[in-house]
């Protein structure tokens, strides 16, 4: 089993289809997506249909949720860029097909989904949609005890676009730790997957994993960052900043 896994697009089109191309030289047998396909970004048309058509499983983000319901716990900025993304899914230039098709699309996403001992989710395995779990929550030790008891040996997550793996010791390993490749073990682990089109480690590459029975490897691949800020910029709805945090790997 070779499996990509990616998270987190938010309305990339070029990082994501920068990722695609990537992964497709991987010659992996299925793609996943956790979550957060829309919201922040200038393409969410287009990354949704992008998923829909390479994905063998799309899970629910709380931007996809903020989409489909009033947006709840965002601040003013992420509110506004999902108001504009509605909009964008309604427009009225597109087939009323791929308009239905893509708003089902997002109604039908699940919250979690099993493969034998592998969980994934958006979030966590306690809050699937709208839990983080951050490297510094190592921590907080009744928090990582609730999250491994949840987990039968491995549990694929995003949300906080921040890579690495938890240890059940309560380790976060950063993929440069370990040259973007760990181990699998029967030990218990949490991966935090990253994101594709929006990370925030610092590092503004695109960020995705291949998963496989004895390892996970991280990758990060470059992409047209600027195309996308340059959109940002051209659309009065959504933020500046969220195309300078692209620069930043922020």
């Amino acid at each position: 089993m070779k499996r990509a896994i990616i998270s987190d697009i938010h309305g990339n089109l070029e990082a994501v289809k920068t990722v695609l191309k990537h992964i497709a030289e991987q010659r992996v047998e299925e793609v996943f997506c956790l979550g957060d396909v829309i919201g922040y970004g200038p393409n969410p048309c287009e990354c949704l249909d992008a998923v829909i058509d390479n994905c063998k499983v799309a899970l629910l983000g709380n931007h996809d949720q903020g989409a489909l319901f009033d947006p709840e716990g965002f601040n003013s900025g992420a509110e506004r860029a999902i108001f504009w993304t509605r909009d964008q899914l309604e427009n009225p230039r597109a087939s009323r097909e791929r308009t239905d098709e893509r708003w089902d699309f997002l109604g039908g996403l699940p919250r979690i989904h099993r493969d034998g001992s592998w969980l994934y989710v958006h979030g966590s395995a306690r809050n699937p949609v709208n839990e983080y779990v951050f490297p510094e929550d190592i921590y907080n030790q009744k928090k990582m005890e609730k999250l491994f008891s949840l987990v039968t040996h491995a549990c694929f997550q995003g949300h906080t676009h921040v890579p690495g793996v938890f240890t059940e010791s309560r380790n976060f390993i950063t993929p440069e730790e370990t040259d973007y490749v760990y181990p699998v073990t029967d030990q218990k682990f949490m991966v935090n997957v990253g994101s594709v089109g929006q990370p925030r480690d610092g590092d503004p590459r695109a960020c995705y994993i291949v998963q496989e029975d004895h390892q996970i490897t991280f990758h990060r691949v470059e992409y047209d960052i600027n195309a996308t800020a340059d959109q940002i910029y051209a659309t009065p709805e959504l933020d500046n900043f969220l195309g300078d945090r692209l620069k930043q790997g922020r």
